[in-house]
């Protein structure tokens, strides 16, 4: 709409004789549609779409559209053969950015204002999941319930954390037990929200709780104290008014997410297109080697908990795993001469870009484990659990700083380093990993 307000505006505003103009205004005007929608789209302007601030999505708007002005701006009107001045220039830009900004910001004012009218109303609402049911539980829904009418908090009920504490929210909400079914709880209820109100000094209780929630698209809020808030130690979301340490789902921003899976399918591509007699003499070194097929084929447990079969070069004979599930270690008899080598070096890896092309895993992320470890794995460190919120990887820091664990304690030791790269997760922390990589690749210090 503000493209052709503009096309048809812009005839008066350079020059009365212009009546032809070289930019096509329909097919341009689907060009501008769609590049808008995409900008829009990487900038996460069409995330939670139901609980956005209108100030901050005002701001945002601003934020996103100056550049996407001036791409357009560069691309189809520098050249325009109506313009014949700089004055024009600088006519033509701010003209298009200003009817573009007006329209854009009175549309969002509008729908962001019915929005608020529907939770006002309460036409639409939020389920609500409480987590805990002591005295903090209490208070926390009590100042909620004052500003519910901006909020649209629909409180579907609690649940407990402590056996030994009173149930004090009994009487107002349903109770559905222990915390350790708030998983199943969430998708049986269509949770969309978590408050969890325990004491903040319970830090471990806290991560395990939130281990257990393994839903991107559920926010949550951590109650916090007055002294955590004093002394800066958590970052407070003030929820009009109530501090709630708000705990972010999304490691990457949308932008990020849609360039990284670009450059994976990308990289995979050219990798195949180039590393193809690379790859043919690695497979026939590796059938040479022992008998047993090329390939390697193993069940791992991906994104979301989903599992997938991982494909690597036979590094192993084959009756390896005859005694059942078990890992390798530097001296492992198991392991072929040429797969020795092929573990160095991490070549027995490079198949798996067949995986990043199917959506399985990316090049840089978490190492995928089998079911078998994990479950040990969070007996010891639950917090395993937050690592596939991501697809895993071909390399990872893990991989890169400490290498193949031997035993399920090494394994524990290594997760720090996983959990470190989701805590920083950037295309730039994917960047030195890889470069990390083909370090070890070229010097052979691969464990």
């Amino acid at each position: 709409m503000a493209w052709n307000v503009f096309f048809y505006f812009r005839k008066y505003l350079l020059s009365e004789e212009i009546v032809g103009f070289q930019i096509k205004s329909l097919t341009n005007s689907l060009l501008v549609g769609v590049f808008w929608v995409l900008l829009y789209a990487l900038a996460g302007c069409y995330q939670d779409i139901y609980r956005k601030s209108r100030v901050k999505e005002l701001l945002q708007v601003l934020w996103v559209s100056v550049p996407g002005v001036v791409v357009i701006f560069f691309t189809l009107l520098i050249n325009d053969e109506g313009v014949g001045k700089y004055t024009d220039l600088y006519k033509t830009f701010f003209a298009y950015s200003g009817i573009h900004i007006f329209l854009l910001l009175f549309e969002k004012a509008v729908v962001l204002s019915y929005i608020k009218k529907l939770i006002r109303t309460g036409k639409l609402k939020f389920n609500t999941l409480i987590v805990g049911s002591n005295v903090k539980a209490k208070e926390i829904i009590k100042e909620l319930e004052k500003i519910n009418s901006q909020l649209g908090l629909s409180f579907i009920g609690y649940v407990h954390v402590f056996d030994k504490t009173k149930n004090l929210l009994s009487d107002e909400l349903r109770h559905f037990g222990d915390y350790r079914n708030i998983s199943r709880l969430i998708k049986l209820c269509n949770v969309e929200q978590v408050i969890i109100a325990i004491e903040p000094s319970e830090h471990e209780r806290i991560a395990n709780i939130l281990n257990m929630i393994d839903d991107d698209r559920v926010k949550i809020g951590i109650v916090s104290d007055l002294y955590n808030i004093l002394t800066g130690r958590v970052r407070v979301n003030h929820l009009l008014g109530i501090p709630l340490v708000e705990v972010k789902q999304h490691v990457l921003p949308p932008w990020q997410k849609v360039l990284k899976r670009v450059f994976d399918i990308s990289f995979s591509l050219l990798f195949f297109l180039l590393a193809g007699p690379f790859l043919i003499v690695i497979a026939i070194l590796t059938k040479m080697s022992s008998k047993g097929p090329i390939f390697f084929y193993q069940e791992r447990i991906g994104r979301h908990e989903k599992p997938f079969k991982i494909i690597k070069f036979r590094s192993m004979y084959t009756d390896a795993e005859k005694m059942g599930p078990a890992l390798s270690s530097d001296d492992d008899p198991r392991i072929t001469p040429w797969g020795k080598v092929m573990r160095q070096t991490r070549l027995d890896e490079l198949p798996q870009f067949f995986n990043v092309l199917k959506g399985d895993m990316s090049i840089v992320g978490p190492r995928p484990e089998r079911q078998f470890f994990i479950d040990q794995i969070v007996q010891h460190a639950p917090h395993y659990r937050y690592l596939l919120r991501v697809r895993p990887g071909i390399t990872s820091l893990g991989q890169v700083k400490y290498g193949y664990a031997e035993n399920v304690d090494e394994m524990v030791r290594r997760l720090k380093f996983d959990v470190i790269y989701l805590e920083n997760m950037s295309l730039a922390m994917d960047f030195r990993i890889f470069i990390y990589t083909i370090k070890t690749v070229l010097y052979r210090e691969g464990k």
